[in-house]
């Protein structure tokens, strides 16, 4: 029996290649003879460096960064020769060699956002966009960029704790922004942003800074009620009386951004630009980032399509399922497509709800009805060992 695992992540729980690793060690207990392909997922945030840096035969490195809010909190950075990437990813990044080295084999750098600015670094009661900045994020990128062969960088944007436009990553990369007497406002924090009058300065020209390619499934507008603020602003600790001065303030930011980098104001629309508090926004602006489709890249990358042709049974799952799921990516989208090739699917979650009976596809929920949330999230590893036992 071929066994394929792919979980992504429980949040605030188990990651992706927990999960794998312990349904893996309660199916080896029950089924020896079984031959098991672990196959964590990644969605852009946390887990995202690691897990496709360790698909690709590649290293991992962690550095200390600025966390979002101050002080220093440790980060990771990939590298992974491109050789090794599969050649539909390879494809979707688009890449040339003309960045790389005759003599230094091209690798290309990962960087993950929630390492160094994400949501998950912060206590509830430090939750806030006003406060909040990426400018760990371009310390990772300003590392990458100047490692001797790197060909491209790819940002992994998801679970950040910042609406800053990615304003705090540009000030770590060369921008400096300034107040009408033309000092220095730093961090440039969306708090301080009333106080800035113009830009100076300038980002690391090709092919000091490679291009930039950012992992995103989200198709959200900087601005507006679909905007980053709108959208993201609530989880990070926006209070609703906030959203519109902090949508108003973006709107003048995005403009003195797009009039110093000379790109269209239009670029606010892009779909995508308000992914990760409008990192992909700022990063368009001022570097020429590319966007790219986050779970086709995920997929290529891992080969999932040759991984679920080879197996005979497919588990996955993440700490929810419900109807949207089998439509949206990850998980979902790994049972869908398995069921499209008429595999069995196995799905656990901590929690599932309202989905109709599908042939060949089985639920089920790991949390034990009636425990608290705190207690799920604890005891998540246990629970879903427990189930899979159980199921198997």
């Amino acid at each position: 029996m071929q066994v394929l695992l792919a979980f992504d992540k429980f949040k605030d729980s188990l990651t992706a290649p927990a999960a794998c690793a312990h349904t893996a060690a309660a199916l080896r207990a029950r089924h020896p003879d079984w031959t098991l392909d672990l196959c964590p997922l990644a969605d852009g945030g946390e887990g995202f460096c690691e897990i496709l840096t360790h698909a690709a035969g590649g290293t991992v490195e962690t550095h200390l960064v600025t966390g979002p809010r101050g002080g220093t909190v440790p980060a990771t950075l990939g590298f992974v020769p491109l050789a090794n990437i599969p050649p539909a990813a390879r494809t979707l990044l688009s890449l040339d060699n003309s960045h790389s080295s005759s003599v230094i084999p091209p690798t290309v750098a990962i960087v993950e956002m929630a390492s160094a600015s994400g949501l998950a670094l912060l206590a509830s009661h430090q939750r806030d966009p006003w406060q909040t900045h990426t400018h760990g994020t371009g310390e990772l990128i300003r590392l990458a960029a100047a490692r001797l062969g790197v060909a491209a960088i790819l940002l992994g944007v998801g679970g950040s704790a910042t609406s800053d436009l990615g304003l705090g990553a540009l000030a770590a990369l060369g921008l400096t922004f300034h107040a009408a007497d033309s000092s220095s406002i730093s961090p440039p924090i969306p708090a301080h942003w009333s106080r800035i009058a113009h830009l100076s300065g300038h980002l690391p020209a090709s092919p000091a800074l490679p291009p930039i390619r950012i992992a995103c499934d989200v198709t959200n507008p900087l601005l507006g009620p679909r905007g980053a603020a709108a959208t993201y602003g609530p989880q990070k600790g926006l209070r609703p009386a906030d959203l519109a001065r902090l949508d108003h303030e973006s709107a003048r930011l995005a403009l003195l951004l797009c009039a110093y980098t000379q790109r269209p104001d239009s670029l606010m629309d892009t779909p995508g630009a308000g992914a990760a508090g409008g990192i992909s926004f700022g990063l368009m602006a001022a570097t020429g980032a590319q966007l790219l489709p986050g779970f086709d890249l995920v997929s290529a990358w891992l080969d999932l399509e040759r991984k679920l042709a080879a197996a005979d049974l497919v588990i996955t799952g993440e700490g929810r399922f419900d109807d949207t799921s089998l439509t949206g990516k990850g998980p979902g989208a790994v049972a869908a497509r398995a069921l499209a090739l008429g595999k069995p699917v196995h799905v656990f979650a901590g929690a599932v709800t309202a989905l109709a009976a599908r042939p060949h596809l089985s639920l089920h929920a790991i949390t034990p009805p009636g425990t608290p949330l705190a207690d799920a999230l604890r005891d998540a590893q246990s629970f879903l060992t427990t189930r899979v036992r159980e199921v198997f």
